[in-house]
C-alpha cells in the first residue's frame, strides 16, 4: 500500500483543488453580463437565427464531431508503434497492417455512406 500512497496523495490533492476551484468561482467571479456574453458563439462568425422557440441543431453536426474523435484517438495509436518498431519485430508490423486495415475499412464505410460529407 505504500507504493500507492502518493499517487492517492496526489489524486486526493487534483480532486480538492478542482472542487475548491468549482466552489469559488462563483463567489469570486464577475456578475456584469451582458447580451454578447450570454449570446450563443460560432467560432468567430455571426451565429445564425435560431427558429422560434429555440431550434434543434442538426444531428449530422454531432455525428461529424463523434467520427472525428473515433479517428483521431484510432490515429493516436500510432505513435507508441513509431516509438517501439524496431522491438516489436514482424509481430509488431502483421498488427499494425491489420489496425490499419480496421480503420480503412471503416474510413472507407463512413465515406460511402455519405458520413463526411458536410452539407
Amino acid at each position: 500500500m505504500t507504493v500507492y500512497t502518493p499517487i492517492l496523495v496526489l489524486g486526493g490533492l487534483a480532486a480538492a483543488f478542482a472542487i475548491f476551484s468549482v466552489g469559488i468561482a462563483p463567489l469570486t467571479g464577475p456578475k456584469r453580463y451582458n447580451r454578447a456574453k450570454l449570446d450563443r458563439y460560432e467560432s468567430g462568425i455571426e451565429p445564425s437565427p435560431l427558429p422560434e422557440g429555440g431550434g434543434r441543431i442538426s444531428v449530422r453536426y454531432f455525428i461529424i464531431a463523434m467520427l472525428f474523435i473515433v479517428f483521431d484517438i484510432e490515429i493516436i495509436f500510432l505513435y507508441p508503434f513509431a516509438v517501439a518498431f524496431d522491438a516489436l519485430g514482424w509481430f509488431g508490423l502483421v498488427e499494425m497492417f491489420i489496425f490499419m486495415a480496421t480503420v480503412f475499412i471503416a474510413y472507407a464505410y463512413v465515406w460511402r455512406r455519405g458520413g463526411l460529407e458536410w452539407d
